[in-house]
């Protein structure tokens, strides 16, 4: 019998998956309010100490109404573009709630974040230059590459000597000089070492790193300790989760015995994306074709890379639950399947060789852990529509969040000659 995420949290709440097809279409992202606001809980309460504020990354999902959610449970929030900060913004964060960590970024853009009151990170030495310039005597935070990072993916490792992020800690006595050389207030340092880390011993460690480092610097205001912050992607094969409570506790010491010594009054602070919004999301999608080819038995389904690329830009896994069109959730006789989408390339493939209860032309799938870089890392590709997103609401009931694409919508920003 398989271990069904979905039925133990009640995350369909008053519906279920073929209802909410039935209303909204397929594919379709399915968001769970109360597993939000408990993830938003769990990393605001994260470290045991007064001094430090839990920011959401906003790449991992900018939904406007999951950001309002996300500020009404007390969370600040990072942005990586002005889009991020507009819908910022839009959802009620504060200028003073928003840290804009910049990478590789125009002078329009450093201007967009300064003009709007927010502070602004900078990635290298060229770029605290370029901000130097047109913002003299301005408040500025840099980027430190701490010398290590961790990661699921190579691509999502953001500390060590290969990844483009961060300025290395050699670099500190020239830091200092663009700081005097255009007055500017240097009010904090922020690093991040990578994404999806399932135990704390290597950011404590980068901790560690990021505190000697600051003790070069005066006057700082705050150190961003960044995330990466792991949720367990196979529970059906009982992963545990990330053990907040004693890895919060070392971190504690740590943070309130380096403040005690050096500044009792500055701001820690910590990136979540992913474990904020993850487990609060399901992509549902339905069953089209079925096919075997040299002994792989493919079943076809809408759920193409265009909706969640995640699987084929990392390999990533996501447990599958099986919803069959003639009752909820699926305990019958079990198959070796390849759950494939519906893009033209042949790596479009959302789970290679899963064991599951059987499947026909019709029946729902549920990718479970889909609310991080789902939605937000969707496209047009094969100018297929992006997915409506619905929220399952604390009471049960269910609401839209955002329409589907529709094919109107492909063609709204073309300039055509009207000779």
């Amino acid at each position: 019998m398989q271990n069904y995420f979905t039925k133990k949290v009640n995350f369909y709440g008053d519906t279920n998956p073929k209802n909410l097809v039935s209303e909204y279409g397929s594919p379709l992202y399915v968001y769970n309010e109360k597993i939000l606001r408990q993830r938003c809980r769990d990393m605001a309460d994260f470290i045991p100490y007064s001094n430090y504020k839990a920011s959401y990354s906003t790449k991992a999902n900018s939904n406007l109404e999951l950001l309002k959610i996300i500020r009404e449970e007390g969370l600040h929030a990072d942005a990586m573009s002005p889009g991020e900060i507009h819908l910022l913004l839009a959802a009620g964060f504060r200028p003073e709630q928003i840290f804009y960590i910049g990478n590789n970024v125009s002078v329009e853009e450093m201007m967009f974040a300064v003009n709007k009151g927010i502070t602004m990170s900078v990635d290298s030495l060229s770029q605290l230059r370029t901000f130097g310039q047109f913002n003299p005597g301005g408040n500025v935070a840099v980027r430190i590459n701490p010398g290590f990072g961790i990661g699921h993916h190579d691509k999502v490792v953001t500390g060590g000597k290969d990844t483009k992020f961060g300025i290395n800690d050699d670099c500190i006595p020239e830091i200092k000089a663009w700081i005097k050389e255009f007055n500017l207030n240097l009010i904090g340092i922020n690093q991040h070492i990578g994404s999806l880390f399932m135990e704390g011993d290597t950011y404590i460690q980068s901790v560690k790193v990021i505190l000697q480092i600051a003790e070069q610097f005066e006057g700082l205001r705050f150190i961003d300790m960044g995330g990466g912050f792991g949720i367990p992607y196979q529970k059906q094969d009982n992963e545990a989760p990330l053990e907040l409570k004693s890895f919060g506790e070392q971190l504690a010491i740590l943070l309130s015995a380096w403040a005690e010594r050096n500044n009792p009054d500055i701001m820690f602070m910590s990136e979540p994306g992913r474990y904020i919004v993850a487990e609060s999301g399901v992509l549902l999608g339905t069953v089209h074709a079925q096919k075997e080819n040299s002994g792989v038995n493919y079943v076809g389904t809408d759920l193409g890379f265009n909706v969640l690329v995640r699987p084929v830009m990392y390999d990533a896994w996501h447990d599958i639950e099986v919803y069959p069109i003639d009752k909820e959730y699926a305990y019958s006789s079990e198959k070796r399947v390849t759950i494939v989408g519906n893009i033209c390339e042949s790596g479009d493939a959302i789970a290679n060789n899963r064991k599951l209860p059987a499947l026909s032309i019709g029946d729902i799938i549920g990718v479970v852990d889909a609310g991080a870089y789902g939605y937000s890392m969707s496209s047009n590709y094969n100018n297929r529509l992006r997915p409506a997103e619905v929220l399952i609401q604390r009471d049960g009931s269910h609401r839209l969040i955002r329409r589907r694409d529709t094919l109107d919508d492909l063609l709204q920003n073309f300039c055509t000659d009207k000779g």
